[in-house]
C-alpha cells in the first residue's frame, strides 16, 4: 500500500505494521511507542530528543534520557535544552545552579568569577625605566578562584593604566629590574 511505501523508505526489512525493522547501513533507525504499539522508521539524523549510535550490524537512534533535552551527546548528557530552560555541564535545569549565571543571549549557565582583592598598584615604569619620562603605565593583580580558572572563565586578573612618572632621575637613569 502507499502508506507502507512511505513507512519503508531507506529500509532492508520492513513490516506492514511496525514499519521500518532494518535500515541501510548510513541511516539510523528510529523507533518510537505508540501506547503498546512499536513503530520503526529509517531516517538520515536523529530528531530534536535522540541522538545516533553508530553500531555493527545497526545505527539506532537513542532517546535522550531528560525530557527537558533537545539536544544530546550521549543518553546522559546535553548539548541543547528546550525552551525555558540552562545549560550547565551536560545538564537542564530550571534555573541556574547556585554560583552560575546565564550567559548573555543563550541559555547556558557559567561559573561565576569570584576574583580575590587587587594588590596594590606597581611602581610607574616606561620601558623597563621609573623616570625620565613624562608618562608611563602601572599594572596591579588578583587572585581568581581555582573553580573559575579550571572553567576557563573570563575574569579580569590584572588591570593596567596610565600614570605619572618623575621627569629627573636623580644621579642617572634607574632602570627596574
Amino acid at each position: 500500500s502507499a502508506g507502507l511505501l512511505e513507512n519503508c523508505t531507506g529500509c532492508i526489512l520492513c513490516s506492514e505494521d511496525n514499519g521500518c525493522i532494518t535500515c541501510h547501513h548510513r541511516l539510523f533507525l528510529l523507533i518510537w511507542r505508540d501506547g503498546i504499539r512499536q513503530y520503526g522508521m529509517c531516517v538520515h539524523t536523529c530528531p530534536p530528543g535522540y541522538f545516533g549510535v553508530r553500531g555493527l550490524e545497526v545505527n539506532r537512534c537513542t532517546k535522550c534520557r531528560s525530557p527537558s533535552c533537545e539536544s544530546c551527546f550521549s543518553r546522559d548528557f546535553c548539548m541543547k535544552c528546550k525552551e525555558k530552560f540552562y545549560l550547565h555541564k551536560g545538564q537542564c535545569f530550571r534555573q541556574c545552579p547556585p554560583s552560575t549565571t546565564a550567559l548573555p543571549g543563550s541559555r547556558e549557565c557559567q561559573e561565576k568569577c569570584e576574583p580575590g582583592p587587587w594588590s596594590e598598584w606597581s611602581t610607574c615604569t616606561h620601558e623597563g625605566r621609573t623616570c625620565g619620562c613624562k608618562w608611563g603605565v602601572e599594572t596591579r593583580v588578583r587572585e581568581v578562584s581555582g573553580a573559575a580558572r579550571e572553567e576557563g572563565i573570563t575574569c579580569p586578573a590584572q588591570e593596567t593604566r596610565k600614570c605619572r612618572m618623575r621627569k629627573h632621575c636623580p644621579g642617572g637613569e634607574q632602570h627596574t629590574a
